[in-house]
Parts: structure tokens; C-alpha cells; sequence
């Protein structure tokens, strides 16, 4: 056969590499010199990589010679079948949004902050005339100031309890206060001033809330020196009661200050961020101090490749960490981090005002700043020590069950039900970094042919759900969202309805077991069902036995934790919510004015019309709906 002109003989198979390189030629030739944000995509149309650029002609063209690269990004080129790419007008814009997109979307490539949980705040509201002092945590959609962040809510606790004592500010809810027609028993202790019942006026209660937010704001000196000064002057005159008040006030602040796991040395409002790297891992490390006051800390373990340099991981730590929080005036580090002058920009744009960043050289802070970089090490200690002690569990399940390896990842199936009623399933999920809480997911049982209470149905269900899913959303295997090993809460007949579900979808290297309590249902002597052959069992005290046992716990744990919140919700659930044209309003007339649903249900049409609220033609729609065969 003649080979075509355009196509000779020796002409060399493109290599991914090359045609990753090509696509990012394509892109380049359009692109301008423009501040902005790019994205890499694979030919499925997923995220691989999100970067800034001051300028994006000048930072991509670097991909086109991948030679000059590391292997992360070697790879990441070879797999990249498109670009998106948005222009910003300032290079602050564009690392505002690259952290925004990279915790939104996770790209596998880029260095990746897991933070799912919202620190407490303390909230000074400002939507009421008599403002209250209250935890608040989530979406801040309530008027006021929020100060914090705390890293716990003990901590919160701790300096609510002392705040009230210092400022003497309500804490109740407007509900609570509008209804009050005596002082309560926090009158009473003196740790609030009672405006419910109007004991303060309101110029001196605005007067205590300005104190409380300068103190919450950092200056804690300035009020206590003033408070002092008041107290000399009451002492002076004579007037002992409202000194010994002062007095009080004056201890209490003194408490919040004296509760400190570290000494702060000058620090009033900062974190202290020390980074530590061993062993292919890194642990950052954050303290909170806020009013010279220690509010906790917290360790963080980001995900990244093994050839990531530490000031890299800890700009991009600053980015996504500050992406939803507000940074506090100084920031203390024990490392400068990659482009500290632009994270500096951001961080003072996100705030409004200036955002220091410092690696101290001298003095008390340095000690500090040394603090908490040992208590990054040690955390990063016990985390490997943890993952040592992991692998060697996972090593001892894929000998007992005869894997190939130590799974990555093993997911574990339990159902729960009342006689039927409120059906769930649950997955919960593990791996070399323990418990993948993250990973979980709850089934709520939607088959109407299925029997009440038929447990094998119901996994039949759970399991088709899931597998289906993940044949559709990953059918290459490539984003590690498939089990090497699925645990099974159950015995024989269980893991026969199981296998079945995967010979039906035609998925084929899933290990499956099912995990059965011994005689007498006692834990400890629990069978396990494998597909051929009799079910082993493990010795007593072997540490593959309690691994598995937790995993079976945890799951039926989740499962019956998601039961109970369905069953919660249906308990909650009114007949009335069913009816057309009935809102809050009229549902609450109905049931002030009935006393229950069911007396409702069985009223009569001129009953019904008695209600305030309850028009004729309203009525009528009730009355209808609940009797449609009249």
C-alpha cells in the first residue's frame, strides 16, 4: 500500500508529552501579557491545575519547554488537552481567584488545603437597640462585628464566660429579653447588666459594648488601663460599691489575658504560622492570638507532591487558608513563603487595611514563633507515626484476604431501619490516612416495590447506586474513587446479593467480603464471607481483627446516625405542609385553633371557615384535600 506524501515513512507517533506541549502552543499564540488565571483541563474535561501569572503569555510559555520542568508537571503537561484562561487587572485579583478555584475545584495537581471546618467566631450584634454577645459560627448573615477566629468552641466558651463578667453585656435571645419582666439569675451573679428590665440606661450599656468591642479588637491594654484609672477615681471619692465593681471587671479581663498555653510575648492581634517538612509530609501549624490572648490552635497537613518546596506549600497554604477568613493585622512565620509580597497585597485587599508579613530574627517573638514550629514537628510526628501504624494494617488486611496490595481504599456498607420504615443505607470510607470522613455517603432507600425491611434488597439498591455512578463519573479507575475493597455488614446472604449486583454491572476487580458477628452475635468472634470458599475467622487479639471491627462500627454508627435524623425530619413533618396554599402563618392558625393535623383533617367546612385567617375559598382547598371523594 502507497504511503501518503504528507505522511512519510519515518515520521515519529506523537508522545502524550508532545501533545499536551501542542495544545498549550495552540493557546499560547492568542494569549496576552495580561495579569490572569489559567486552567488545565484532560480530555474528560477535568481540572488538572490552576495558576496565576503577572503576566500570561510570559508564565505559560514556560509549559512549552517541559523538559526544563519537574515530573509533577511533566505529567500534568501530558495530560492536558485544553486551557481555560480569565484576564484580571491586577496580579492581587488573580491570586485572589486562583485560591478561590483551587478550593472550589481540587485540582489534582496543585497543592490542596482540606479545611472543612468553620472556626467559631464571637459576634457583637448590631440589629437590635440593646446589642448581645453570642458564639456564631458559619455564614456570617447576621448584623454585627465577628471577631475571632477561635480555634474551638471550648475556647469560645472560655472567653464568653469571661467577656460577661468583664462587660456585663446580654447574652440571651431578643425573644427571651423582649419578654423578661425581672432580672434573671445572671443579674443576680453580675454577669449581665440587666437591660431586659432597663437596671442600665442605655447610654452606659452602648458605653460597656464599645469597651467590649476595643477589647475584642485588640485594645485590651488601652481598657484595662481605663478601667483602672475609673476605679482609682471611684476609690478615691469614696464610692467603694462601684469600685469593687470595677475591681471585679478589672479580674475578669485579667483571666481572659492570664489563659495562656504560650507565652505572647508583645503579640496582640496575629497567627503564628510555622511550616515543618520530614518524611515526604508537611504540617503547618496556625495559633490565633487576639487581644494578647491565645484563642487556640490548629494543625493543618496539605496534600502535595513529593517535590514541592516548603515556601510553595506555604503560599499556597496563605491563599486558600485566607480565601473565606479574615487575616488579623500580622502575620508571624517561621519561613518566608514563595511571592510574599503579592500574598502580603492580597491579604491587606481581603482586609482593608494593611497585612504584615514577618519572619522574626530577634527577641521574644522569635521563641514564640519557634513554639509553635515545635509543635508542628511533633504534630507531623504523630501523624506519620498514625500512617505507619496504617499501612501496617493495611498490609495485614490484603495478607488475610489475599489482595494484591494494601488497598487504597475500603468501603463499608451497612442499612438501617425501623420494621422497614425510613430505609437508609450508608458507605463510610478508609485508607492509608485513616477514616475518609469526607467520602461518606448516605442512600436514602427510594424503591416503592421493595418488601419493608428486606435487607438485601436494600443493598441491592445502595450498591447499584453507587457503581453505577462511579462507572459513569470515572469509568477509566483514574481519580482513585474506586474501592480495592468493599466490606459487607453481613453474612452469606448478604455478599450473594452483593456480588450479584457487580456481575450484573459487569465490574470486575472489587474484592468483596462480608463481615458477620460469631455466635451469639458476639464482636470478637466475627466470620468473614469471602466469594468462594468457607468464611475465616481471626484470632482474638489480632490488630487486623480490631481494624475491621472499627470499620464495621463506624459504618453501622453512620448509618444509624442518618436513620435517626430521616426518621427526625419525618417525626417533624405535618400533614398540613402537604395542602396547597398553606403557609407558616395559616398552618399555625389552623393548630392553634384545632390543636393537632388530625383534628384539622376532620373538621368541617364551617369549622374550618371559623379560623382566622381561613377564607371561604381557602377553607373549601382544605376541606377538599382532605376528603376527595366528597
Amino acid at each position: 500500500m502507497p504511503i501518503p506524501p504528507d505522511a512519510p515513512e519515518d515520521a515519529p507517533t506523537p508522545t502524550p508529552l508532545g501533545s499536551g506541549v501542542a495544545v498549550i502552543l495552540g493557546v499560547l499564540a492568542t494569549l496576552p501579557g495580561l495579569p490572569g488565571v489559567y486552567r488545565m483541563l484532560n480530555a474528560r474535561g477535568d481540572v488538572l491545575y490552576v495558576g496565576k501569572a503577572k503576566s500570561l503569555k510570559k508564565r505559560v510559555v514556560a509549559y512549552t519547554r517541559p523538559d526544563r520542568m519537574p515530573l509533577r508537571l511533566q505529567r500534568m503537561i501530558a495530560e492536558t488537552a485544553a486551557m481555560e484562561v480569565i484576564t484580571t487587572h491586577t496580579e492581587v485579583e488573580a491570586l485572589l481567584l486562583e485560591s478561590s478555584l483551587i478550593k472550589t475545584l481540587g485540582p489534582r495537581y496543585n497543592i490542596l488545603l482540606k479545611d472543612d471546618k468553620t472556626f467559631p467566631h464571637i459576634l457583637v450584634t448590631a440589629d437590635h437597640d440593646w446589642p448581645q454577645v453570642v458564639k456564631h459560627r458559619g455564614a456570617r448573615t447576621r448584623k454585627g462585628e465577628y471577631f475571632g477566629p477561635f480555634a474551638s468552641a471550648g475556647a469560645v466558651n472560655q472567653t464568653l464566660s469571661a467577656l460577661q463578667r468583664a462587660f456585663l453585656l446580654r447574652s440571651c435571645s431578643d425573644s427571651m429579653f423582649a419578654s423578661r419582666t425581672r432580672p434573671c439569675l445572671l443579674f443576680q451573679i453580675k454577669r449581665c447588666s440587666a437591660p431586659c428590665v432597663e437596671r442600665i440606661d442605655h447610654a452606659d450599656y452602648a458605653a460597656l459594648v464599645e469597651e467590649a468591642r476595643a477589647f475584642l479588637s485588640g485594645q485590651s491594654q488601652r481598657v484595662q488601663h481605663d478601667l483602672v484609672a475609673r476605679m482609682e477615681a471611684a476609690s478615691e471619692a469614696m464610692n467603694y460599691e462601684e469600685a469593687a465593681l470595677i475591681r471585679d471587671r478589672i479580674r475578669a479581663l485579667s483571666r481572659i489575658r492570664a489563659h495562656q498555653d504560650v507565652n505572647a510575648a508583645d503579640v496582640e492581634n496575629a497567627d503564628v504560622v510555622a511550616l515543618y517538612q520530614s518524611g515526604g509530609g508537611v504540617c503547618i501549624q496556625v495559633f490565633f492570638f487576639r487581644s494578647g490572648c491565645n484563642y487556640g490552635n490548629r494543625a493543618y497537613f496539605p496534600t502535595h507532591t513529593q517535590d514541592a518546596e516548603a515556601a510553595e506549600i506555604l503560599a499556597a497554604f496563605m491563599g486558600q487558608f485566607y480565601a473565606d477568613k479574615m487575616p488579623p493585622p500580622e502575620i508571624l512565620l517561621n519561613l518566608e513563603p514563595a511571592e510574599a509580597e503579592t500574598v502580603a497585597r492580597v491579604l491587606s485587599e481581603k482586609a482593608g487595611r494593611k497585612v504584615t508579613l514577618s519572619v522574626p530574627k530577634r527577641g521574644e517573638r522569635v521563641g514564640l514563633v519557634e513554639h509553635v514550629a515545635t509543635n508542628a514537628r511533633e504534630a507531623l510526628g504523630r501523624r506519620l507515626a498514625e500512617s505507619g501504624a496504617q499501612a501496617k494494617l493495611l498490609d495485614g488486611v490484603a495478607e488475610v484476604f489475599g489482595l494484591d496490595g494494601p488497598p487504597q481504599r475500603i468501603e463499608v456498607y451497612d442499612n438501617s431501619h425501623i420494621q422497614g420504615s425510613d430505609a437508609v443505607g450508608a458507605m463510610i470510607v478508609a485508607g492509608p490516612e485513616g477514616l475518609m470522613k469526607a467520602a461518606y455517603r448516605k442512600f436514602n432507600i427510594k424503591s416503592e416495590t421493595l418488601t419493608p425491611g428486606d435487607d438485601f434488597a436494600m443493598m441491592r439498591e445502595v450498591l447499584t447506586r453507587r457503581f453505577k455512578r462511579a462507572q459513569k463519573e470515572d469509568p477509566e479507575r483514574e481519580r482513585g474513587q474506586w474501592p480495592d475493597l468493599v466490606l459487607i455488614d453481613g453474612g452469606r446472604g448478604q455478599l450473594s446479593a452483593a456480588l450479584a449486583v457487580l456481575a450484573e454491572l459487569g465490574v470486575e476487580d472489587v474484592t468483596m467480603i462480608g463481615i458477620a458477628k460469631g455466635p451469639d452475635r458476639n464482636a470478637g468472634r466475627e466470620r468473614f464471607f469471602l466469594p468462594e470458599g468457607a468464611p475465616i475467622s481471626l484470632e482474638m487479639r489480632d490488630p487486623v481483627l480490631y481494624f475491621l471491627q472499627r470499620l464495621r462500627d463506624e459504618a453501622h454508627r453512620f448509618a444509624i446516625g442518618t436513620h435517626r435524623a430521616r426518621r427526625s425530619k419525618g417525626l417533624s413533618k405535618s400533614q398540613l405542609d402537604d395542602v396547597p396554599g398553606i403557609g407558616a402563618r395559616r398552618k399555625k392558625a389552623l393548630l392553634y385553633h384545632f390543636g393537632s393535623a388530625r383534628e384539622v383533617a376532620g373538621a368541617g367546612l364551617g369549622d374550618l371557615e371559623a379560623v382566622e385567617g381561613i377564607s371561604h375559598g381557602m377553607a373549601k382547598k382544605i376541606y377538599d384535600y382532605f376528603h376527595p371523594e366528597g
